[in-house]
């Protein structure tokens, strides 16, 4: 299978996009780069996919409407799809999204899954927080995080479903760009 890649410059940091010619396989962190080439000129998935994440980075964007392929084990991809449940501006805990999933015992290996995720931010691991409302694990670390909960507080108002107060100052947030822009991996 032919994978190419693309990176975007976001308010969070460079992300790498992932594709084949029919689905987005992967939204990474510049500590998880793929071994995918670089996509030689226009190619519809990642222009796509850079595209709506502009539009999300922006506040003009609350769901992802982008062809998916998940690669990884039954649980992980069931936990994978659950996520894309969770709304936006909403927090939930590993042992609620457990019992969503009916799985109430199986919180380390709903988070364990929740690390593996692929297709960060589209698939939003980041909503999923501790069940004392803590900022827990995240691939693009925890600033990265504590950004993207922040950005989708100010768009809805407030946090909801957490409990926790706002985003502590121990988190500082980084400097927002001004534009996003898309260049070959």
């Amino acid at each position: 299978m032919n994978l190419v890649s693309r990176i975007l410059d976001t308010p969070i940091g460079e992300l790498e996009l992932v594709a084949t010619g029919t689905a987005l396989r992967g939204v990474l962190y510049a500590r998880e780069r793929s071994t995918a080439e670089p996509a030689p000129g226009p190619h519809a998935i990642l222009d796509d996919a850079a595209l709506q994440l502009g539009q999300y980075f922006a506040g003009a964007r609350r769901q992802f409407d982008l062809p998916l392929e998940l690669e990884g084990t039954p649980f992980q991809r069931e936990v994978w799809r659950a996520l894309a449940d969770i709304a936006f501006g909403q927090t939930l805990g590993y042992g609620e999204l457990g019992r969503r999933l009916g799985r109430k015992d199986a919180s380390r290996a709903i988070g364990a899954a929740n690390g593996r995720n692929p297709i960060s931010i589209v698939l939003p691991c980041h909503r999923v927080i501790g069940a004392d409302g803590s900022l827990t694990g995240y691939g693009g670390g925890l600033r990265a995080k504590a950004w993207l909960l922040e950005h989708e507080a100010r768009l809805v108002g407030g946090l909801s479903g957490q409990k926790r107060s706002p985003l502590p100052a121990t988190f500082p947030l980084p400097p927002s760009r001004s534009c996003l822009r898309a260049r070959p991996s």
